[in-house]
């Protein structure tokens, strides 16, 4: 219906069956007599119905169908203006400080497309963003230094929510000349006897070492290293192979070596990646909307700066991918 009648129209029907004159709904919307006349006209005829009776001089009145149709389209005109106030207001009211911390390896992918962008959507927000490791993290969330941790489930804490979002299972990563840089997969058993480079972060690294326990295999780490882009760089460069579970979409190292994600073979439990709050927190407006932007943004499918997890069949065969 409202496409062949205008929101225009019903306000001029209103204010001309409220002012009981066509004069006076012309002097209440500063709009002529002749338009208002024009448009009740049209509403006549896509109902067809009589809405005024017409009295010389004397102005109109609603008939009684009049009446019946005059309720609805203000009914109509208050959901018309209910529209535009939730818009006005989703705008107005998500504003104010945004205190976003991040687990430092996922900052450099996840944050320019999830908080930015957020940002980008909502002007009236202020932004400041902490990078940290796990523990780091959680400290702050505690402390109420900052609002919302974008991180892994690496400890269960009672008092911290975690938000689950995306798994992320683990792969080899190794430079283009390594000895596993051709294969399909490799078993814990095949990384035993060669280097390993570690992403040594507290709870990372033991996650990272849990996942050669089922097999009863002791790593031979050669190199550490807290930053992600370094444990790039070292494998990229021959140093041994490493275990991530991020997946930049990038298949360079800073230095510009390749680099080459390998399947690791059998049944491993994956990071989840999601949001943590602090369990006692009362959430700002702007704290909720952004949560709901990661529920929104973040998924199996999808991870913004990341090429798409993968989800092996252990038991398949399937070709190397080059990382991104």
């Amino acid at each position: 219906m409202l496409s062949r009648i205008t929101q225009r129209q019903l306000e001029y029907f209103v204010a001309s069956g409220e002012a009981g004159s066509l004069h006076g709904a012309s002097e209440r919307l500063h709009v002529s007599s002749p338009s208002i006349s024009a448009a009740i006209s049209h509403i006549e005829s896509e109902l067809g119905v009589q809405l005024f009776v017409r009295h010389h001089a004397q102005g109109v009145s609603l008939t009684a169908i009049g009446r019946e149709v005059m309720k609805e389209a203000k009914l109509i005109l208050d959901q018309v203006s209910n529209l535009y106030t939730i818009a006005s207001e989703s705008l107005n009211t998500i504003r104010g400080p945004l205190r976003v911390g991040c687990f430092g390896s996922l900052a450099p992918m996840i944050t320019p497309e999830l908080v930015f962008g957020f940002g980008r959507a909502f002007p009236g927000v202020r932004i400041s963003q902490f990078e940290g490791d796990y523990e780091q993290l959680l400290a702050k969330l505690r402390s109420a230094e900052i609002d919302i941790a974008l991180t892994y489930d690496l400890v269960s804490n009672d008092d911290i929510d975690f938000q689950p979002l995306a798994r992320l299972p683990p792969y080899v990563m190794v430079g283009e000349h390594h000895p596993f840089a051709n294969l399909s997969a490799v078993t814990m058993d095949d990384l035993e006897t060669h280097p390993m480079v570690l992403l040594d972060m507290p709870w990372s690294r033991e996650y990272f070492l849990s996942l050669f326990l089922p097999a009863g295999v002791t790593p031979n780490i050669v190199m550490r290293s807290s930053n992600l882009e370094v444990v790039r760089a070292m494998v990229a460069n021959g140093v041994g192979y490493s275990i991530a579970n991020v997946r930049p979409k990038a298949n360079l190292s800073l230095d510009g070596k390749r680099l080459i994600r390998v399947r690791l073979a059998g049944e491993h439990r994956p990071m989840q990646l999601g949001y943590a709050v602090a369990r006692n927190a009362q959430l700002s407006r702007v704290v909720s909307a952004f949560a709901e932007r990661c529920r929104m943004f973040v998924s199996d499918q999808y991870i913004p700066g990341m090429a798409a997890p993968s989800f092996f069949d252990p038991h398949s065969v399937r070709a190397i991918e080059d990382i991104g």
